[in-house]
């Protein structure tokens, strides 16, 4: 049985890394990620890591996993910003607000699919011209949802969350386990 994570990001190996999940191949799926006219933030999530996860090349006993996570302000999706203007203008309209990050889990072990999303609520504080300068400099802001990372230079612009900070982050990892544990590959194995 071989463990395939079905991402390019950094954050979910690490994330994985601390439930002792490390995958034996790593192979991100190239799919179109374009939400689909009036798709709501959560149905879109969903589909997103299904998509992914059927996009993977992999055996019939492998155990591929795949995540998406979407930032929401109301029914508008804020998906990676294109460069940095448009993580400016996200930044503006998260700016003072309360704005909801999802991250939807799917695993799959041949024909069987185990899925799972996860919504928090983040608020970012108020923010001046000269934070917002600041922290597009730091460039964090590339490749990431929203165009902020929460675990980098951007937690000092958020005071405030409900939910599950390794949600935000970008994998949730105690709904991450569950899955892995249904698909057969439970973390944390020890010698009990």
């Amino acid at each position: 049985m071989t463990l395939i994570l079905g991402s390019g990001s950094p954050r979910r190996l690490e994330l994985l890394a601390q439930i002792g999940v490390v995958p034996d191949d790593i192979r991100p799926p190239d799919i179109d990620e374009t939400p689909r006219k009036a798709e709501l933030p959560r149905p879109y999530c969903a589909r997103m890591a299904r998509e992914k996860v059927a996009a993977v090349p992999c055996g019939d006993d492998d155990i591929v996993l795949c995540a998406d996570t979407t930032v929401a302000l109301g029914r508008r999706i804020l998906g990676k910003p294109a460069d940095a203007a448009e993580a400016e203008t996200f930044l503006r309209m998260m700016s003072g607000r309360r704005h909801k990050v999802i991250t939807a889990v799917a695993v799959k072990r041949g024909g069987r699919l185990w899925e799972r999303d996860v919504q928090s609520a983040v608020r970012m504080k108020s923010l001046s011209d000269a934070e917002i300068a600041a922290y597009l400099a730091t460039g964090d802001w590339r490749g990431k949802a929203g165009g902020y990372g929460i675990q980098g230079p951007a937690g000092a612009l958020v005071p405030w969350i409900s939910g599950s900070f390794t949600g935000i982050v970008g994998l949730p990892l105690a709904e991450t386990a569950n899955l892995l544990t249904a698909a057969g590959h439970p973390p944390l194995k020890g010698s009990a």
